[in-house]
């Protein structure tokens, strides 16, 4: 009796595939059809826009070129920006490690209101974000004249940079792995408690090595998104040359003055980060797939 089970079960097994399969029969036309449209899309709205970049930082020669890199101006743009990351990622990392445990493994009240608000940036404009800082700590804002008072400043600012991009990429690395401890349960995690481990040993020896590739990921998302801000940044800086322009908004002023080639080639710079980023995504991509596999082999 349990052998014919088992037939059958193997029997619908394979009736489910043959099926899927047969779904997924197209004429050759129509597999065509999709895959110029996906290549042509690629082509025309991101291979020839970034393709632009390069040609025209380069349009006038690699002496005009590396001469709008090493513009002063340029490199306090470029330090500003890996600054302003170099902060906003650890302390993401930081707050989605924690944001993520909590939903995961524990249950408290709140916790759906949490997994919302954590989402908050994804629907609210970068401008918007900008301006809520400005509200808070400006000239006019809520805390503006203590702070006024005590000779510290925020809007117009470093610090007012920082804190727009913590606002916008904070989701990143939350988004990443809340997925992913959820579906994992907590029974790893209980029997490691069971067993004597503290807090701190059950995070480092079960929970990280579970997280590992997923949070890699996020924390690679959440550089990309803070180094090319723009909206958020573009409202709390106050555009003051050398001291609080990131590297779009010197580029912004560069193109606004005309200066085409210069604007180019810093955004040129700034596409080889974005490119340097998705070859170690891709990476991540493929440790992470090969992982998974070597898991399903064992």
């Amino acid at each position: 009796m349990a052998g014919a089970v088992a037939a059958f079960e193997r029997g619908a097994d394979r009736a489910a595939r043959f099926e899927e399969s047969a779904a997924t029969r197209e004429p050759p036309w129509v597999k065509g059809v999709v895959l110029g449209v996906a290549l042509g899309f690629f082509a025309l709205f991101l291979l020839l826009p970034l393709v632009t970049v390069f040609v025209e930082a380069l349009r006038k020669g690699w002496e005009t070129y590396l001469a709008a890199l090493v513009d002063p101006e340029a490199l306090a743009a470029v330090r500003l920006t890996l600054l302003t990351a170099a902060v906003a990622v650890p302390l993401n990392l930081v707050f989605g490690i924690a944001a993520a445990w909590a939903v995961a493994k524990f249950d408290f009240p709140g916790k759906q209101v949490l997994v919302t608000l954590i989402d908050l940036p994804f629907s609210v404009s970068p401008v918007i974000a900008g301006l809520m800082y400005v509200l808070l700590f400006g000239a006019q804002g809520w805390f503006g004249a203590w702070l006024a008072e005590h000779d510290i400043k925020i809007i117009f600012a470093v610090p007012g940079v920082v804190l727009a991009t913590v606002f916008v990429t904070f989701p990143f690395v939350a988004r990443e792995l809340i997925p992913l401890m959820r579906a994992q349960g907590r029974e790893e995690e209980e029997a490691a408690t069971v067993l004597g481990a503290s807090g701190w040993q059950t995070f480092r020896r079960v929970t990280l090595p579970n997280v590992k590739w997923a949070l890699f990921y996020g924390v690679i998302l959440c550089n990309a998104r803070a180094m090319g801000e723009f909206g958020a940044v573009s409202v709390v800086s106050g555009h003051i040359r050398g001291e609080t322009n990131t590297m779009p908004l010197h580029i912004e002023i560069l193109y606004n003055e005309y200066q085409f080639s210069a604007a180019f080639a810093v955004a040129s710079l700034l596409a080889l980060l974005a490119l340097a980023t998705l070859a170690v995504k891709t990476w991540v991509e493929r440790r992470a797939a090969h992982a998974r596999m070597e898991e399903t082999s064992e």
